[in-house]
């Protein structure tokens, strides 16, 4: 465990993460309770399998008055079939606390942690409706660029944007 500030980082599942994630996916009103239920999915398959579920996670939590509370987390893994390359599946942060940096720090972590797993292209895919404007600067601002757009991939006017950033050699 590491500590941005007054905040830690840890990569291990504990009891109560499947509420947690549950919780911070609700919370940013974007996600259908359909993708909300497999955000909570990636988390059993890790529980269930371990490392061979290929799903890693970043957990960005708050210790106060005695209690812990995750505030956000990212879940990332390799691509099957390639060489180096790693999907970003999930990052999200209380809706309550957005705009304080926090992803930030949860995503330069998975980075880092990709990185030194020996990845060296990140994917992330991302809606193209107007609710993600925020979503895709954010990915922008850190470095990623869009690689594709495919029309109408989830919905009539909801197509899949795909964003690379390059972090290894």
């Amino acid at each position: 465990m590491t500590s941005p500030g007054s905040h830690t980082l840890r990569f291990e599942l504990r009891e109560g993460d499947e509420e947690a994630v549950r919780a911070i996916v609700e919370s940013t009103d974007f996600f259908s309770p359909a993708e909300i239920n497999i955000a909570v999915e990636l988390v059993q398959e890790r529980r269930a399998k371990g490392d061979a579920s290929g799903y890693h996670f970043v957990f960005l939590d708050e210790v106060h008055a005695g209690r812990t509370r995750t505030l956000g987390y990212a879940c990332y893994g390799p691509i099957d079939g390639t060489l180096s390359s790693y999907d970003l599946y999930w990052i999200a942060v209380a809706d309550s606390l957005r705009g304080r940096g926090l992803g930030r720090v949860l995503l330069q972590e998975s980075e880092r942690r990709i990185a030194a797993a020996g990845g060296q292209r990140i994917y992330v895919d991302t809606s193209s409706r107007a609710t993600y404007v925020p979503t895709r600067a954010f990915y922008e601002r850190s470095g990623y660029l869009q690689e594709a757009l495919l029309a109408d991939f989830y919905a009539p006017g909801d197509g899949k944007v795909i964003f690379c950033k390059v972090v290894g050699n």
